[in-house]
């Protein structure tokens, strides 16, 4: 999805399934290992893709129960490891049969999350988040640089009575922030100046108009958006919901005869077919496009994570927001909404916030696309797709306009994509919190 707003012609799209995507790690052999991890008989794991893991995690809870203590992608072996709990041998023998690769743990994902329960009730201070890891079978706690004095003997007085077996603590260089990731641009304006968000993912909103996703906190922002900085309103928010249990907004063009194509511009005319919405993996590589930093790439590090923003319209508040996905991603102001998505075109999320840069890198949260297409009713890709995330197809289609730029269809450029795919960055104007504009 090239986030495009077409009113009139319909935008060329790459065909034949995904293209491969130009940051570091993709020059890598792709990881379409084959399913030959043996028979049930033998119940050897199996090697996998990192989509075939996601499906098969996705799989797990309702398989094994209050045994199921979280699982990750093993990127070196091509499996998904599963974690048990101690001394449950039937469960072994479900994710043995499965194809998963057995780790026994001691803390199941009910302790985690009563650990979880007690941070909310007595760290919930700006500048901290935390989030579920299933390889370290810990909650990883995260203060950032303006988490000190008081604030820090608390939080790391509520880690330390969770146990070093159920909790670890970690400090941020950086500020957490809700400012990063995403497509193309797109712009509003309020009484207190520009605000900058970018595009997630085309959606068909429940009533079957053509929509889009971006971060609740650019929906609390501003009721009206465009794709350009001066232009007139293209599409208003439906939907948005930030803080709270989660960071989402469903915004409906304003034209209901808008294409609106299942695509992700990556740069330099070139484009990623969105062919599914999946569910994250811890370990899974994942890609964020920026049109203020381009393409860059990471890997999953946590899930269900709480993340405690600064307020911005109260000093010395909390914007808390839960079930987010945590990554290493690189992320910088103005691409707060924008897309996260796989090698194979599933799209899982949306950008949130995080800290750091894309010089000294830092963690980045993300809203899940499944959450949010399960709240606002909206399913995946334009109205003349196939109705339900998972089963999108896309076919060529004749050029037309679009918000940052011509998309057209054609390969990515290893060596090129990571570095270019920046079309929609620029100056902002303004005044806000941001450096250049209030961007989110």
């Amino acid at each position: 999805m090239s986030h495009k707003r077409i009113p009139k012609r319909k935008a060329a799209m790459a065909a034949g399934g995904v293209v491969a995507l130009g940051a570091a790690a993709i020059l890598l052999p792709q990881a379409n290992a084959s399913q030959d991890g043996g028979s049930p008989a033998t119940a050897a794991p199996k090697t996998l893709r990192a989509t075939d893991a996601s499906d098969l995690a996705s799989r797990l809870p309702g398989l094994l129960g209050d045994t199921f203590a979280g699982s990750y992608w093993d990127s070196g072996s091509k499996q998904l490891v599963v974690n048990v709990v101690n001394g449950d041998d039937t469960a072994v023998a479900r994710v043995e049969q499965a194809g998963g690769k057995v780790r026994e743990v001691a803390n199941s994902l009910a302790t985690l999350k009563t650990g979880a329960q007690t941070l909310k009730a007595d760290a919930t201070i700006p500048g901290t988040a935390w989030a579920v890891d299933p390889r370290a079978n810990k909650i990883v706690v995260t203060a950032d640089s303006t988490v000190t004095g008081s604030a820090w003997n608390r939080l790391e007085s509520t880690v330390d009575g969770l146990g070093a077996a159920r909790a670890t603590l970690k400090k941020s260089a950086g500020t957490f922030k809700t400012f990063v990731s995403g497509g193309d641009a797109i712009f509003s304006q309020t009484d207190a100046g520009g605000v900058r968000c970018s595009l997630g993912f085309n959606v068909t909103a429940g009533d079957g108009t053509p929509a889009f996703l971006t971060a609740g906190h650019c929906g609390v922002a501003a009721d009206q958006w465009s794709d350009s900085q001066t232009g007139q309103p293209i599409a208003t928010v439906d939907q948005a919901t930030f803080p709270g249990v989660g960071d989402f907004s469903l915004v409906k063009y304003d034209d209901a005869a808008t294409e609106a194509p299942s695509e992700v511009n990556v740069g330099n005319g070139q484009t990623v077919q969105i062919v599914q919405a999946e569910e994250a993996t811890v370990g899974t590589q994942v890609f964020r496009m920026g049109s203020t930093t381009g393409l860059n790439d990471g890997t999953v590090t946590g899930l269900d994570a709480t993340v405690n923003f600064q307020s911005e319209t109260d000093p010395s508040g909390v914007d808390t927001v839960t079930g987010l996905i945590q990554t290493d991603v690189c992320a910088e102001p103005g691409d707060s909404g924008g897309s996260l998505f796989t090698r194979e075109g599933g799209a899982i999320g949306l950008t949130s916030g995080g800290s750091g840069d894309c010089t000294q890198g830092g963690e980045t949260f993300f809203q899940p696309v499944t959450t949010a297409l399960a709240a606002t009713g909206a399913t995946l890709g334009a109205g003349d797709q196939a109705g339900g995330a998972g089963d999108q197809q896309g076919g060529a289609e004749e050029g037309g306009d679009s918000i940052g730029g011509d998309a057209s269809a054609g390969a990515v450029d290893p060596s090129q994509a990571a570095g270019d795919g920046q079309e929609g960055a620029g100056t902002e104007t303004g005044s806000g919190h941001h450096s250049s504009g209030r961007r989110h």
